[in-house]
C-alpha cells in the first residue's frame, strides 16, 4: 500500500511539472473568462441581492423570525 501511495505522489508531481511547463511556453492570451468573468459575477451578485431585497420588503411575507413578545400564555383551566 506504500508502494501505490508513492506511485501516486510521484505520477501526481510529474503531471504538476509537465502542466506547468506547457503552460509556461504558452503565450497566454486573454480569453472570455479573463475579460468578462468578474463584470459577470459582480452583476449575477447584484441581481441576487436585489431580488431578496425586493422580496424581503415588497411581498409582504411574514417571516416570523422571533415569536418573543407576540406569544401570550392562555389562562389555564381545569375541568
Amino acid at each position: 500500500m506504500l508502494s501505490l501511495a508513492r506511485t501516486a505522489v510521484r505520477l501526481s508531481a510529474r503531471g504538476t511539472q509537465w502542466i506547468a511547463a506547457r503552460q509556461s511556453h504558452h503565450k497566454h492570451a486573454p480569453d472570455f473568462h479573463d475579460k468578462y468573468g468578474n463584470i459577470i459575477l459582480l452583476g449575477g451578485a447584484l441581481f441576487c441581492v436585489s431580488i431578496w431585497a425586493y422580496v424581503a420588503t415588497q411581498t409582504g411575507i411574514e417571516w416570523n423570525l422571533s415569536p418573543v413578545g407576540r406569544v401570550t400564555p392562555k389562562e389555564w383551566r381545569e375541568k
